[in-house]
Parts: structure tokens; C-alpha cells; sequence
């Protein structure tokens, strides 16, 4: 889940039709997708983790990478969504 929902800014990007703005949101996606890998592989907590902070990049998304594909109801609409998965996988 952590891995695609990372994918999804690449995409968006790609939508804009700018290479350097899909080369910035490949730093952010192998992060997600680095962070993917080792909560699968090491702690699944990592995962949570991961969904959370996704969530808070999404907050500042905007004011990190200027991507032009991105929908302007999509930061606040996959923050939320971000932070009641890592939530409802937590079982908090």
C-alpha cells in the first residue's frame, strides 16, 4: 500500500509533463518505497511508520516540489487517508 500510494506523486508528475519534476519526486518515492521494502523485510512497524510520515510529506508536499499535475484536493484528501491507515494497521 505504502509503495503505491508513493507511486501515485511520480504519476502525477508525469501528467505534467516535467522530467525534473518527476526527477524530484523520484527522491521522495525511493524513499517511500526504500522505507516499503525494509518494513516488509525487517518490522512491519515500519510500515506504520511510513504512512504517517507519508501523511506530513503530504502536508508540505506543495511547498517542496512544485508539481503542476497534482490535483488541488489530492495533499489534504491522501493525508487523510495516510494517517487513518497507519492508524487502522497500527490497531490503534
Amino acid at each position: 500500500m505504502l509503495a503505491v500510494i508513493a507511486l501515485l506523486y511520480g504519476l502525477f508528475a508525469a501528467i505534467s509533463g516535467s522530467t525534473t519534476t518527476l526527477l524530484l519526486e523520484c527522491i521522495g518515492i525511493t524513499g517511500f518505497l526504500l522505507i516499503s521494502v525494509l518494513g516488509f523485510k525487517l518490522n512491519q512497524w515500519l510500515l506504520v511508520a511510513g504512512l504517517a510520515a507519508h501523511g506530513i510529506y503530504d502536508f508540505f508536499h506543495g511547498h517542496l516540489i512544485e508539481n503542476t499535475g497534482v490535483p488541488p484536493w489530492w495533499p489534504m484528501f491522501c493525508l487523510s487517508y495516510d494517517v487513518t491507515a497507519a492508524a487502522t494497521v497500527s490497531g490503534a
